[in-house]
């Protein structure tokens, strides 16, 4: 699923905080959460990937769920499932905000589902590769 456009990349270790380790976590997901470029997507399990929790989805969804209101702001409509569904969309405003913040980031939405899902994926943990957390 990795893009053949090489995006310029922030050492990890100056955006994720370090510090407890519980609270830290959704710290950590917030501030990779963040990394994500503007027309790109990412998922739970990549995220758990990158921050080395490899079954920590679900921790990265629940960080997820309690993002809005964050400062600085999240991108959470950018975090979808594995195959791209909008797994994540009821925890929104509304049933449709996360997929009208997708489509004006020019991403197609079908059925719940990202259209090219591989060409919009974007992989936190080969984009950052090289960089210590």
């Amino acid at each position: 699923m990795a893009s053949s456009k090489r995006q310029s990349v922030t050492p990890l270790r100056a955006v994720l905080p370090s510090g407890k380790k519980d609270t830290d976590f959704f710290q950590q997901v917030w501030a990779l959460v963040r990394l994500i470029p503007r027309g790109r997507v990412t998922s739970y399990g990549a995220i758990a990937a990158c921050l080395g929790a490899r079954s920590g989805a679900r921790m990265v969804g629940w960080a997820m769920n309690s993002s809005h209101g964050v400062h600085p702001k999240v991108p959470a409509h950018r975090v979808v499932n594995r195959v791209g569904l909008l797994s994540g969309k009821d925890h929104f405003a509304s049933p449709t905000a996360m997929q009208e913040q997708l489509e004006k980031e020019g991403i197609k939405i079908k059925d719940n589902q990202i259209v090219d899902f591989e060409k919009h994926f974007w992989d936190p943990g080969q984009a950052l590769t090289g960089h210590q957390l």
